[in-house]
C-alpha cells in the first residue's frame, strides 16, 4: 500500500536561466503593516518569503527599505562570466504573505516587453528588459508607497496582473490569525480519501500547528509515526478483541501522525528527498509488520499453519508493490516535481487512477471495525488477495508506460529548473 509524498530541494538552476528575483519593499501602503520579523507558524515573514521564493524557483529574495538599502549586485544575478544578469523582478510589500501559488502566478504573468505589470498596493512585476533601470529606482526609493506615488502614471498604464498574483497583506493581529488559518487550510491534499479528509487531516493539522513552533523536524515525525505503528503490530498476535482494538488504535494514530511529517515539511519548506524516502518506506514497513503479525496471530489462535500463507501473500505483495513504485517513480527522481504523487509516470487515469485511489489509507478504519470484534484476521484475507493483485496491476501499468514512453529528448538548452519538493 504505497503512500503519496512530495519531493526534495535541489540545487538552483544555472545563472544563465535568469530566474526572477523577489524584492520586498518596506513601508507598505498600509502604515500598520507588521514587521518582516513577525513570526507565523514557526517562521518569520521574511524567512517564509525567502523559502517560498526558493520553492517557486526564484534566484533570490531581497528586502529593501527603512531598515537599510541594497546595492544593484545584491538584487541582480551574476553569470559565470561575471556580468550582471537581470531576470524579471517581482516587487511586493514586506507584509505580503509569501505563498508559492501567487509567486508562480507573478512569475508567469504576461507583461509588456520591457514594461511593468501591476496590482495596486500589492505586486509590481518588472520585465527583465526593464529590470536594470528598475533596480536603481528600487534601491533609491526603498518603499512601495513612495514607488507608487513616483511612478503613478507608469503604473496606471501597466499591464493588469491576474488576481492569482495578489498576495494576502498582513496589517495586524486579525490578519495574522487569518494568515495562520489560510496556511493550515492549504495543507489539505486533493488526493486525501473521505475519512482522511474529514478525520485524519483536521487532527493532524491541529498537531502540526503546534509542532511548527518547536524544533521538531519532519523526519523526526516520520520516525515517531512509524514507531507507533510498529508498537501496535504485536497486538495483532492476539485474537482477543481488546488487544486487537488497542493495536488498531495505535495503527490509526500512526496514520494520523503520518500526515504531520508532510504537513510540517510543506508548512516550513523543509522538504527533502531523503525525508520523502523515509516517509514512504516507514509507512510500508508498518504495513508489513502488521500484516505479518495478523498472520502469525491467526495461526496461533487456531493451531494451524495455513494463515501464515495469507500473511506471506500480504507481506510479499506489499513489498513488491512498494518496490515497484520506489524504483520506477522515486529512486531516480533527482529533478523538479513531486517525489511521488502517483503509481504511474504518466497522467493518472484509467487503471493508474484506480490504483492511486486504492493506495489511500481509509482502509485503516475497516481494520479498527473488525478488531472491535476480534476479527482483524478477516482483513488479512482481503489483503492476502488484494496485495498480490495490486502488485500485478502495477506491472501492467509499468509495461504499458514502457511501450508508450518513446519520447524524443530535447537537444535544446535545458529550461530553467525549479527546486523540487518532498513529503
Amino acid at each position: 500500500m504505497a503512500k503519496r509524498t512530495q519531493t526534495s530541494d535541489r540545487a538552483g538552476a544555472p545563472a544563465r536561466c535568469n530566474r526572477p528575483v523577489l524584492v520586498l519593499l518596506a513601508g507598505a501602503t498600509d502604515h500598520r503593516a507588521v514587521s518582516p520579523e513577525t513570526h507565523l507558524l514557526g517562521l518569520t515573514l521574511r524567512q517564509r518569503a525567502m523559502r517560498a521564493a526558493r520553492r517557486a524557483g526564484y534566484a533570490r529574495t531581497v528586502i529593501v527599505g527603512s531598515a537599510g538599502s541594497t546595492s544593484d549586485r545584491h538584487i541582480a544575478g551574476e553569470g559565470a562570466d561575471g556580468k550582471e544578469m537581470f531576470g524579471r523582478l517581482i516587487v511586493a510589500p514586506t507584509n505580503a504573505l509569501a505563498e508559492v501559488s501567487w509567486l508562480e502566478a507573478a512569475e508567469n504573468a504576461e507583461v509588456p516587453a520591457g514594461g511593468w505589470g501591476h496590482l495596486p498596493g500589492r505586486v509590481v512585476v518588472v520585465d527583465a528588459a526593464a529590470a536594470e533601470k528598475a533596480i536603481k529606482d528600487l534601491a533609491e526609493i526603498g518603499r512601495l508607497d513612495v514607488l507608487e506615488k513616483r511612478f503613478a502614471e507608469r503604473l496606471k498604464k501597466a499591464g493588469a496582473l491576474p488576481e492569482a498574483a495578489a498576495p494576502m497583506l498582513i496589517a495586524g493581529p486579525d490578519d495574522l490569525a487569518q494568515a495562520h488559518r489560510r496556511l493550515l487550510r492549504a495543507l489539505v491534499k486533493d488526493t486525501d480519501g473521505f475519512m482522511a479528509r474529514h478525520i485524519h487531516r483536521p487532527v493532524s493539522i491541529a498537531i502540526t500547528a503546534r509542532l511548527a513552533e518547536t524544533p521538531i523536524t519532519p523526519n523526526q515525525m516520520s520516525l515517531v509515526s512509524a514507531a507507533f505503528g510498529l508498537i501496535g503490530a504485536p497486538f495483532f498476535l492476539s485474537a482477543a478483541p481488546i488487544w486487537q482494538t488497542l493495536g488498531a488504535l495505535l495503527f490509526l494514530w500512526h496514520s494520523v501522525l503520518d500526515g504531520c511529517d508532510g504537513e510540517l515539511a510543506r508548512l516550513k519548506f523543509q522538504e527533502s528527498y531523503w525525508g520523502g524516502v523515509l516517509d514512504f518506506w516507514g509507512d510500508n514497513v508498518v504495513h508489513i509488520a502488521i500484516f505479518a503479525c495478523m498472520g502469525v496471530g491467526w495461526a496461533l489462535a487456531i493451531g494451524a499453519g495455513w494463515p501464515l500463507i495469507l500473511g506471506a501473500a500480504a507481506v510479499l505483495g506489499t513489498i513488491g508493490s512498494a518496490s515497484i513504485v520506489y524504483f520506477r517513480v522515486m529512486r531516480k527522481k533527482d529533478n523538479q516535481g513531486p517525489l511521488y504523487t502517483s503509481v504511474g509516470k504518466g497522467p493518472s487515469e484509467g487503471l493508474t487512477k484506480l490504483l492511486d485511489n486504492a493506495s489511500r489509507r481509509d482502509f485503516i478504519y475497516l481494520v479498527l471495525g473488525l478488531s472491535l470484534f476480534g476479527k482483524a484476521s478477516w482483513f488479512l484475507v482481503l489483503t492476502a488477495i488484494g496485495a498480490p493483485v495490486y502488485f500485478f496491476l502495477l506491472l501492467i501499468v509499468a509495461a504499458r508506460e514502457a511501450g508508450s514512453s518513446k519520447v524524443a529528448q530535447n537537444d535544446a538548452e535545458p529550461a530553467c529548473s525549479k527546486p523540487s519538493s518532498s513529503k
